[in-house]
């Protein structure tokens, strides 16, 4: 089979042909139909993400697929299921072996796209608003990055728990989509001061930061008192130094947020979080963008597209 793999952090992932895996004790073998792509992996490429495993591995966290065959001891997903995981790895290939226990059933209304792109960008903003920032009704969130993966299920789900939400993203397409989405305000953070700019608005309860760097520092600025500012990441590549004076004095709280932690101490707050969007997908309340679908052959294309910012919501591979 074919998988687009890292076999060392010094030269570029490529597509290569490998045999097939075995499910092992606890697995289950699936033939992948899609797989969503996250700024993860640029950072598992280069070996900088806090969850990179040795190479050789497979790049690809989350995928959506049919089972084809189950491991010793594994009794569901049955075969033949149509299944969504985040498996951490594995899923920029044709077939890919899955913990069965993390494998959650496809609603047949849900298209292998929107299945493999759904579970750790709108996971992990649902998760983020509604336990760590304990987002309310009528507050004002603010979302940088908030035409990306992550950042743009940020828009939907603030205006989903009824918050009035600001979006900041580069450029008048980006703004659009965020438009699109349901932001109140937009602001472009190429030739706008992002900090004036939230403050003309009356300032943010909440911040969702999937970026750091200048945008935190400017955000941190713009925000009211006793607000919550969630740390998601670190897209622009600059990891920003929190100035403790500025929280003391208005009282603001900087929240840590890793969705994949809680595979590890809290699984089944992942999946509340998960059946409730599922629900809130059903109602409508939901839209899932994806921008580019590609074949695994383009995988570094896609990658590229992430990498230079020229992509919107989700890029999704189609072996």
């Amino acid at each position: 089979m074919r998988a687009f793999q890292v076999t060392s952090f010094d030269t570029s992932p490529a597509l290569l042909d490998i045999p097939v895996p075995s499910p092992a004790a606890g697995e289950v073998l699936l033939d992948i139909a899609a797989c969503g792509l996250n700024f993860a992996d640029l950072l598992m490429a280069k070996g900088s993400y806090q969850d990179t495993p040795a190479p050789p591995f497979t790049l690809g966290l989350e995928v959506c697929g049919t089972v084809i065959a189950q491991g010793a001891g594994v009794s569901a997903p049955a075969i033949g299921t149509r299944v969504a995981v985040f498996g951490g790895k594995g899923g920029m290939a044709e077939k890919g072996v899955f913990p069965a226990a993390l494998c959650r059933p496809v609603p047949d209304s849900m298209t292998a796209e929107v299945a493999a792109g759904f579970m750790v960008a709108y996971g992990t903003s649902h998760l983020a608003l509604t336990r760590r920032a304990h987002l309310q009704k009528g507050e004002t969130l603010l979302v940088l990055g908030a035409a990306g993966g992550v950042g743009l299920t940020a828009v939907e789900i603030g205006k989903a728990m009824g918050a009035r939400v600001i979006a900041v993203a580069r450029g008048a397409d980006k703004l659009d989509v965020a438009r699109a989405a349901g932001a109140d305000h937009v602001i472009d953070s190429d030739d706008q001061d992002i900090k004036a700019a939230v403050k003309a608005l009356g300032g943010a309860d909440v911040v969702y930061d999937p970026v750091g760097g200048d945008a935190f520092k400017a955000a941190l600025g713009a925000c009211k008192p006793e607000a919550r500012v969630v740390v998601i990441g670190f897209a622009s590549g600059d990891v920003p130094q929190v100035p403790a004076n500025i929280l003391l004095v208005k009282n603001i709280s900087v929240i840590g947020f890793y969705w994949g932690g809680y595979l590890k101490f809290q699984p089944e707050a992942l999946s509340a979080s998960l059946a409730e969007l599922l629900d809130w997908l059903a109602e409508g309340r939901l839209r899932p963008h994806i921008s580019h679908v590609l074949p695994l052959e383009n995988a570094a294309e896609a990658l590229e597209l992430m990498r230079s910012r020229a992509s919107t919501g989700k890029v999704v591979i189609v072996p």
